[in-house]
């Protein structure tokens, strides 16, 4: 990191807030620098002297995007819900709301470039947003189910169903059909039906 990333100007926050309003709009797929200057106030020459360049900016926003992220995750490591089936319960709300869509599909687009394009800004994206989520998931295991192989597979096959059904649901926009499928993912997660052979 560097150390203007560590401690960033008030400009190159502001821009940075301003440019990741934008993409949430916007996406990143066909990001272009001078439409983004102008919308944002400023110039591609600033915006290249903030973060280096175009790679730079889209790293920046992608972080900044893993922050809103990580303030959920943060939320559920405070709170602990008791189990996996209540953190996925949990979790799913969250996804499921409207006023999410924008950051989620940012995370979806970035998440697939992460892997098509695995080099650049997009590098380790979506690897690490499975560990973050995974871990999150982990937390909210009792400690004897946490360390168990059952406890690994339960959480991978949770996470697997979270991310398909959003994924579903940005398809789609059909929210009511993928919280069922998820409530009764999780109602079979309590019964223990959901749990690997």
């Amino acid at each position: 990191m560097s150390p203007d990333a560590a401690n960033p100007s008030a400009r190159r926050t502001e821009l940075l807030e301003a440019a990741y309003r934008y993409v949430l709009a916007h996406g990143l797929t066909s990001l272009s620098l001078r439409p983004l200057a102008e919308a944002v106030g400023s110039s591609t020459r600033v915006l290249m002297f903030l973060f280096g360049n175009k790679d730079g900016l889209v790293h920046a926003l992608l972080e900044r995007a893993r922050a809103d992220e990580l303030e959920l995750l943060a939320g559920l490591r405070a709170d602990r819900p008791a189990g996996l089936a209540q953190a996925a319960d949990e979790v799913w709300a969250w996804l499921a709301a409207p006023d999410h869509r924008a950051l989620l599909r940012l995370w979806a687009e970035a998440y697939a470039r992460s892997l098509v394009e695995p080099d650049g800004p997009w590098a380790g994206f979506a690897r690490a947003t499975v560990t973050d989520w995974l871990d999150v998931l982990a937390a909210c295991q009792p400690a004897p189910e946490r360390e168990s192989e059952e406890g690994t597979l339960r959480r991978t096959l949770t996470l697997a169903v979270l991310r398909g059904a959003l994924l579903d649901l940005l398809a789609t926009d059909d929210a009511l059909r993928a919280t069922v499928a998820v409530t009764s993912y999780t109602a079979s997660l309590r019964s223990g039906d959901a749990a690997p052979e």
